[in-house]
C-alpha cells in the first residue's frame, strides 16, 4: 500500500473513532423511514408494474435508493459542520451504487425483457458499481484513479490513459441506459397516446431510439475527449465495409422500415410467405415473426417480404372463411338439405352472422349432389379445426335426423373378353323374333 493508501486509511480510521456512531445510525434510520412513506404514497397514486422509478413493490424500483440517497446526503452535508462523519458517509456511498444499479436493471428489465446478454451486462455492473462503493467508503477511489490515471496505452499515434478509457466506457453505457429509458418512456407517455396505428408508432421507435443512442455515443465520446474528426473518418471507412459485407444486413434492415412505413402489412396482419401461413407477431429492424395457428413460428428476413410474393389473407379484415363439401343422394331435396346446412352452421357461435353463411350446389355428379357449405370466423387464433369440426357434427346430427342419406360412388368393374368368345356369345344369346301369334318361329335344323 501506497503513502496516498496509508493517509486515506489513517484519516478512516480517525473519523471513525472521532464520528458519533449512534447519531449517525439514527440519522440512516429517519432518513431510510422517510423514503420508504414517500415511495410508498407515489406509488400508490402514480405506481405502476413496468415503471423504472416505482416498480412492482415500494422497494423495488429507483425512487428508493434515490430518495435515501438523497436525504443521507443532506444528513451528512450538516452533520459535518459540527462532527466528523463516518457511517454516513459509507451509507452515501452505498446507497448511490444502489441507485445506480436499481435504474440500470430497471430500464434493462424493460426494454430487454428476455435478453441474456441484457442480464450478463447487469451482474457485471452490478459488481463493478459496488467496487467503487467500497473504495469510496474506506476512502481509497482517490488514490485508484490517480493509479489508473497514470497507466498510459497507446491509441494511434496518441497516448490515452487508463482512467480515461474506463470513464470512456461507463459514460457511454450510462448514456445508452439514459437513452433506452428515454425512449422508452417517450413511447410510454406521447406515442401510445398520439400514433394509434401500431405499425407507425414501431416506426417511429425505432427511428427515434437511432437517432438517441447514435447522439447519445458521440455526447460521452466527446466528454471523455475523444476526437470526432477522426472518427468521421473512421466512419467512412466502416460504412464502405459494411456496404460491400454487409448487404443483406442493411437491405433487411431497410426492408424493415419499409414495411413499417408503407403499411402493406402490419402487426396481426394474418400472411402467407413462402407456403407458411400464419399471424405477424412483431416487425423488427432486421426479421419479421410469424406465429402459425398451431403454435409455430417462422422468422422471415424484411428482405423477403419487399422482394418476394407474400399473401395478405386478411387484406386488413379479420374475417377467415372455412367451408364443408357433402354429396347426398341424387333423389334429396336440395331445400331441406340447403335449409340443415345453414342451421348446422348458424348453431355455432364463433360463426358470423355477417357475413352470412351459405350454401352452394357446386357439381350434380352422377352418383349424387354435391353442396358446399362457406361461413366465417373472425378469431382464428383461437383454432379453425374445431370450429370445422363442431360445423361437420352438426351437419352429420341433422342429415341423419332427416334420414338423407350421403352419396355412395358408383364402382363398375370390368375385365378383358376374348373377341370370338364374346361373338360366339352374343350369337348364341340374340333373343329370337317372335311370330305373328307371339310364338317363337321353329329353329331351323
Amino acid at each position: 500500500m501506497n503513502t496516498n493508501g496509508l493517509d486515506a486509511f489513517e484519516r478512516l480510521m480517525d473519523d471513525f473513532q472521532r464520528s458519533s456512531s449512534w447519531t449517525e445510525f439514527g440519522l440512516i434510520a429517519l432518513c431510510l423511514a422517510l423514503a420508504f412513506f414517500i415511495t410508498r404514497g407515489l406509488r400508490a397514486q402514480y405506481g405502476s408494474v413496468h415503471s423504472v422509478w416505482l416498480g412492482p413493490t415500494t422497494l423495488g424500483g429507483a425512487m428508493f435508493p434515490l430518495l435515501c440517497l438523497m436525504l443521507v446526503a443532506t444528513a451528512q452535508a450538516l452533520l459535518s459542520h459540527f462532527q466528523p462523519v463516518f457511517w454516513l458517509r459509507v451509507a452515501t456511498s452505498i446507497l448511490l451504487s444502489l441507485a445506480v444499479i436499481r435504474f440500470v436493471v430497471r430500464v434493462l428489465a424493460k426494454t430487454f425483457p428476455e435478453s441474456t446478454a441484457a442480464r450478463l451486462f447487469e451482474r457485471i455492473f452490478s459488481w463493478l458499481a459496488w467496487g467503487v462503493a467500497v473504495l469510496a467508503s474506506l476512502g481509497l477511489l482517490p488514490g485508484v484513479m490517480a493509479d489508473l490515471n497514470s497507466v498510459h496505452l497507446p491509441l494511434g499515434k496518441t497516448q490515452v490513459s487508463l482512467l480515461t478509457l474506463i470513464e470512456g466506457l461507463i459514460s457511454a453505457g450510462l448514456m445508452m441506459i439514459a437513452v433506452l429509458w428515454a425512449a422508452a418512456l417517450f413511447e410510454q407517455r406521447v406515442l401510445n397516446q398520439v400514433v394509434t396505428d401500431l405499425s407507425m408508432r414501431k416506426v417511429a421507435m425505432n427511428l427515434m431510439r437511432t437517432v438517441l443512442i447514435t447522439v447519445g455515443l458521440l455526447v460521452s465520446l466527446s466528454i471523455v475527449g475523444v476526437d470526432l474528426t477522426a472518427l468521421s473518418v473512421m466512419g467512412g471507412a466502416v460504412g464502405v465495409g459494411l456496404g460491400f459485407g454487409m448487404q443483406k444486413i442493411a437491405s433487411n434492415y431497410v426492408s424493415g422500415f419499409l414495411v413499417l412505413i408503407e403499411r402493406a402489412l402490419r402487426i396481426g396482419d394474418n400472411v402467407r410467405v413462402d407456403g407458411f401461413e400464419g399471424q405477424i407477431t412483431d416487425i423488427k429492424t432486421r426479421f419479421t415473426v410469424i406465429r402459425a395457428s398451431n403454435g409455430r413460428e417462422s422468422i422471415v428476413p424484411n428482405e423477403t417480404l419487399i422482394t418476394q410474393r407474400v399473401e395478405n389473407l386478411t387484406a386488413f379484415d379479420q374475417r377467415f372463411s372455412l367451408s364443408t363439401t357433402i354429396v347426398v343422394d341424387l333423389d334429396s331435396d336440395v331445400e331441406q338439405v340447403t335449409a340443415l346446412l345453414l342451421a348446422a352452421a348458424r348453431a355455432q357461435s364463433r360463426v358470423l352472422e355477417k357475413p352470412a353463411p351459405f350454401v352452394q350446389l357446386v357439381d350434380i355428379l352422377a352418383h349424387g349432389l354435391q353442396f358446399t357449405l362457406t361461413y366465417y370466423i373472425n378469431d382464428p387464433l383461437n383454432g379453425q379445426g374445431n370450429v370445422r369440426s363442431a360445423v361437420n357434427m352438426a351437419v352429420l346430427a341433422g342429415l341423419r335426423a332427416a334420414h338423407v342419406s350421403l352419396a355412395v360412388p358408383v364402382q363398375r368393374l370390368s375385365w378383358p373378353i376374348d373377341p370370338e368368345a364374346q361373338d360366339t356369345a352374343r350369337s348364341e344369346w340374340r333373343p329370337a323374333a317372335a311370330g305373328k301369334n307371339g310364338a317363337a318361329p321353329a329353329d331351323n335344323a
